[in-house]
């Protein structure tokens, strides 16, 4: 499989979308890599009115809409950054109790105070395509 990928910069207002395709490899080594904690010091340093996005990395699955998104929230009392997780997948909604059929909607999930490692695993999952953690982490 192969994924695009974007980045929220605390200090730019565009979004970067870089235009290479990456597999699953490259994505978890560009998360490992990314300079969170420097990012998350960046948006200290920085007045309110500059701060534009909490350091963000999102990957998008070029074969289906289902995308999952790291985010890095902040420093713990230790300096470790906390990490929430973005996870957004089509789902089917009934139209009026399902008299008027079904349609596809985009859900987006969020939860937060996750360590690296442990954003790192997830985004792993859904990396591999594996739908059934990602979604039982959702729903727990």
């Amino acid at each position: 499989m192969t994924f695009n990928y974007s980045i929220c910069h605390p200090d730019k207002e565009l979004i970067e979308y870089p235009t290479e395709l990456i597999d699953a490899q490259k994505a978890i080594e560009l998360a490992k890599t990314y300079p969170w904690k420097e990012q998350l010091q960046l948006c200290d340093e920085l007045p309110d009115a500059k701060i534009y996005y909490s350091p963000s990395l999102d990957f998008k699955n070029t074969q289906g809409k289902s995308s999952f998104g790291i985010t890095a929230d902040e420093l713990d009392n230790s300096g470790v950054p906390k990490f929430s997780l973005w996870y957004s997948r089509p789902i089917k909604v009934r139209l009026l109790f399902g008299l008027l059929g079904q349609t596809e909607r985009m859900l987006t999930s969020d939860l937060s105070s996750y360590t690296l490692e442990e954003a790192l695993q997830y985004l792993k999952y859904f990396l591999d395509g594996n739908k059934e953690k990602i979604e039982a982490l959702y729903k727990a």
